[in-house]
């Protein structure tokens, strides 16, 4: 084994290092002097901001992506010789050259697809491992079997980093791959940016990780649009979120927002849990109409007719709502006249809260001519005897007055998405009997993941009318500029320059600057991220959108989740044999036709990567039992390990049967996870150490308690699943299937058809 090639490495990771340490310092001093450069006026201070911006970006990249920062060289038939990391980094002579390549540069694509048979010009392809910054460990790769020329690293077995990378301890965190991109993954992470394109794999086979490398190489090739419009990641549950959370920043990609669907509505938070077939029920495409329904009931008509009218006369009266005025009695706002204002608002084809001033201004208008017809009225039939003038101040008196604002309000009220939804559920309508029971629940309950998609619905229904925020901050910038001219007037007249060919002139600070130019460098710059500022704004639209576990959503989700990507700029990744929701469509056809019709594009993962052969054997039995011809994944090695099953002799012996299990299956390194249905959480927590039913999991603890659908995507050296015969087959499928090394099953009474 040669230490020279160790040297020679050590050497360039050494000088790579110092270059990633001045570029840091060299982005922290720019970003400094921007945040103390004194310009003036919007355009200055605009400057500002996206050069702190820009620095404090770069900053985070060169420290995200310094762990392992150097992982892999290529060398070419033609001499070439190319170092390939995480992030690519320049010398800083004048040429620029680079010092290593972003693993997403087209030169860098031989490093996963490179085979003996096709070289693609390589002669030798190297691994390098580093812990921290020292290099630990070289393994050549010889491509050109006719280069005689040997370093003593080369190994015999091509997959030696991948098989050793795949029997690595689990952390709690899932790593990037980006040292071990397989060539149907690398195909996948560089498919073109525009359309929808569909990931499916089973268990292992890596389609998050590549769902993750594809957000952080379009980023990387499409920066200038995606780095404005932002990418969002859509998870299962937070657990998850936590779990990936750290792949992105370690590729160099920190704008990215991550969110699960119970956080795509701002201002809620999705706490709560559905009762069983609620969510099912709300998810439905149907609501869309069901909600669009109860907001028309929300526009209504008077429906009483006011007490001792038509006494008088034989024609029967209308249903009116009265109001009461301080100067001139009381009007009335029958049925007819509220009908044609409400015609009218509709038409506008405007969303509730936007057509309610069309509304409004027709009720105003017609309380005006009747007031007009009471007071300048000719009994005779003649002109009225009111003026234009005189109409208009009636009509201004009516538009002012707080009693026909309240009756405006009684038939076309404003509303908030939170008030329609949280109404609507507390008295469900224009559903059957049975579904309106399934998701019945008292006003102020929590809110739970399915209803998120409700509030989306409405908030398009509905409109939001900012014309009053609007004047408002007009109001203030107007103050702004006026206090701004006071502190002007003040100076004028003040010395502030004198020039010496103009004894008797004199420069004063509103020759500087002008009051609107002065009171806009007391605005507060907004110095959020693009996720930060699109996690706050519902109508953000993002310029590329993936969704994790695709198959589990509703339709409902599916339509709040189109209105974030208009572009259908999209990757979706799942497994329809995964699907346990009840609300979910589990149906790429069912998901995507009614928005792109068949164009999508699907690519199927075929190859399992974590799951050893033999848990994968038991898992497919699960399915197979109600699908004889499912075929699962391949997985690609095998630990000599089989899964063990074992019976409890009592409910009551089931906690500490599972310590036992744990106790003995607890890995020297490494995590491990007991999978139990939620109804059993309360008993087990108390026999695992520092486990507390109902909290958040911290996968980053050697042990953690889940139900089968927070294990969705995740893995863990060793698992033991508890009552099996109690999950669904696919939730079943999915906990069988998150080991890497050891699986263990625990069970009460009967097993399900096909763990048998």
């Amino acid at each position: 084994m040669s230490t020279e090639e160790f040297r020679n490495e050590q050497r360039f990771v050494t000088e790579l290092y110092a270059r990633l340490d001045d570029l840091r310092d060299q982005a922290e001093r720019a970003m400094k002097e921007a945040l103390l450069a004194d310009g003036e006026g919007f355009q200055a201070r605009l400057e500002r901001d996206v050069q702190v911006a820009e620095q404090s970006g770069l900053i985070s990249a060169l420290n995200a992506g310094e762990n392992g920062l150097c992982f892999g060289r290529l060398t070419f038939s033609d001499g070439r010789d190319h170092h390939i990391g995480r992030i690519g980094i320049r010398r800083d002579d004048a040429e620029r050259t680079p010092l290593v390549l972003d693993w997403r540069a087209d030169v860098a694509r031989p490093f996963y697809l490179a085979t003996g048979y096709s070289p693609m010009g390589l002669r030798r392809r190297r691994h390098l491992t580093t812990r921290g910054r020292e290099v630990t460990a070289l393994h050549d790769e010889i491509l050109d079997l006719t280069d005689a020329e040997r370093t003593g690293h080369e190994g015999a077995d091509a997959d030696a980093v991948l098989l050793a990378a795949l029997d690595a301890a689990r952390t709690g965190r899932m790593h990037d791959i980006v040292r071990t991109i397989q060539a149907e993954q690398d195909h996948i992470i560089r498919s073109p940016h525009r359309g929808v394109l569909v990931v499916e794999g089973g268990p292992g086979t890596g389609k998050t990780a590549v769902a993750l490398h594809r957000a952080a190489y379009l980023l990387y090739a499409h920066r200038e649009s995606l780095a404005r419009r932002g990418v969002l990641i859509v998870g299962p549950n937070p657990a998850f979120l936590g779990y990936i959370g750290e792949v992105l920043p370690a590729l160099g990609e920190t704008g990215v927002l991550l969110a699960t669907l119970g956080e795509l509505f701002p201002g809620v938070r999705a706490t709560a849990t559905d009762r069983p077939g609620a969510a099912a029920v709300k998810g439905r495409a149907s609501m869309a109409e069901v909600l669009a329904a109860v907001v028309r009931d929300r526009q209504t008509l008077p429906e009483t007719v006011p007490a001792g009218a038509g006494e008088d006369s034989e024609v029967l009266p209308e249903p009116a709502v009265e109001i009461d005025h301080d100067d001139y009695g009381t009007l009335l706002l029958d049925r007819s006249m509220a009908y044609e204002a409400r015609d009218r608002a509709r038409s506008t084809g405007l969303p509730h809260n936007l057509a309610r001033p069309y509304f409004a201004f027709r009720i105003i208008d017609s309380l005006t001519e009747q007031l007009a017809d009471r007071l300048g009225g000719d009994p005779y039939g003649g002109p009225n005897l009111l003026g234009p003038d005189d109409i208009a101040q009636l009509g201004k008196e009516i538009a002012t007055s707080a009693t026909v604002h309240a009756a405006i309000d009684t038939l076309w009220p404003a509303l908030t998405p939170q008030q329609l939804v949280a109404g609507f559920l507390a008295d469900p309508t224009h559903l059957s009997e049975a579904e309106a029971e399934l998701i019945r629940r008292p006003a102020g309950a929590g809110w739970t993941v399915a209803d998120i998609p409700l509030l989306d619905e409405a908030a398009e229904l509905l409109g939001y009318d900012d014309s009053a925020e609007q004047a408002a901050a007009e109001r203030e910038r107007q103050e702004r500029i006026a206090y701004a001219q006071g502190v002007l007037d003040l100076s004028e007249g003040s010395k502030s320059y004198e020039f010496e060919d103009q004894e008797s002139e004199y420069l004063a600070a509103h020759d500087i600057i002008d009051a609107e130019r002065m009171a806009e460098r007391q605005e507060e710059a907004d110095h959020r991220t693009t996720a930060e500022r699109a996690a706050a704004d519902r109508t953000w639209a993002f310029g590329h959108l993936i969704v994790d576990e695709a198959q589990e959503l509703s339709a409902m989700a599916w339509r709040l989740l189109m209105r974030r990507c208009p572009t259908r700029s999209m990757t979706l990744v799942g497994d329809p044999a995964q699907t346990g929701d009840e609300a979910g469509l589990g149906s790429w056809e069912r998901i995507l036709a009614p928005y792109v019709g068949d164009r999508w594009e699907l690519v199927r993962l075929g190859v399992n990567y974590r799951t050893p052969a033999e848990i994968m054997e038991l898992a497919a039995g699960v399915l197979r039992a109600r699908q004889p011809g499912f075929e699962p994944p391949s997985s690609v090695r095998s630990t000599g390990v089989r899964p063990w099953v074992r019976a409890v002799p009592a409910a009551a012996d089931l906690a500490g049967a599972v310590a036992a299990a744990v106790a003995e299956g607890m890995p020297a390194e490494g995590r491990l996870a007991v999978i139990a249905p939620r109804g059993l959480h309360g008993v087990l927590a108390g026999a695992l150490p520092g486990v507390r039913a109902g909290a958040e999991p911290d996968l980053k603890r050697s042990v953690v308690l889940l139900d089968p659908r927070q294990s969705k995507g995740l893995e863990f050296d060793t698992v033991i699943v508890v009552e099996p015969a109690d999950q669904q087959p696919s939730d079943l499928y999915v906990a069988l299937t998150r080991a890497t090394q050891r699986l263990g099953v625990l069970h009460t009474g009967r097993l399900p058809a096909g763990l048998g």
